[in-house]
């Protein structure tokens, strides 16, 4: 082997590696970038199964704001809207439940990005804790499903940018 021939095949893997780094580069950032989340939600529940039998079938609303750095995500709530076997409730200024988000975005390039959310709300007298297992549906929406520490509940949730 000469030393020309070493010093292009050498050149030719070194710009094919170049190459190949910023092919995965644009894919990752430009082809299949991440679900842009920042921003108000507007967050529907619906519980199908419950230790409690009156909240079978309750609709609960949350009005979220999330941001997301990375694969990471945090935000805040407020509970808005209440639809249970008690009546229908809307929540104003102090009587709005406040609840702070963590979670993650599991990125994936053959399907829909997943999102994980650990959600604590702060509940009138008691604590409690929520976790969201979603699928980015479209732009805009997002739905999954809800397990709940508040009488074990667990339903279906449906997420989106505009209000119900």
């Amino acid at each position: 082997m000469s030393f020309v021939s070493f010093l292009s095949d050498l050149i030719a893997t070194v710009v094919g590696g170049i190459i190949l780094a910023l092919l995965f580069f644009l894919a990752k950032e430009k082809w299949f970038p991440p679900p842009y989340l920042t921003g108000r939600w507007y967050l529907e529940q619906l519980t199908n199964n419950t230790a409690y039998k009156p909240y079978a079938g309750m609709i609960l609303r949350y009005l979220v704001m999330l941001w997301r750095e990375g694969n990471k995500i945090e935000g805040t709530a407020e509970k808005i809207y209440e639809k249970s076997s008690n009546g229908e409730r809307t929540f104003v200024g102090a009587n709005r439940t406040r609840a702070t988000i963590s979670g993650y975005v599991e990125k994936r390039y053959l399907g829909r990005d997943k999102i994980y959310l650990h959600v604590v709300e702060d509940g009138h007298g008691r604590e409690s804790t929520h976790y969201y297992d979603l699928v980015v549906t479209g732009a805009d929406t997002m739905s999954g499903k809800f397990a709940s520490m508040v009488a074990d509940q667990e339903g279906l949730a449906r997420w989106q940018r505009e209000p119900f």
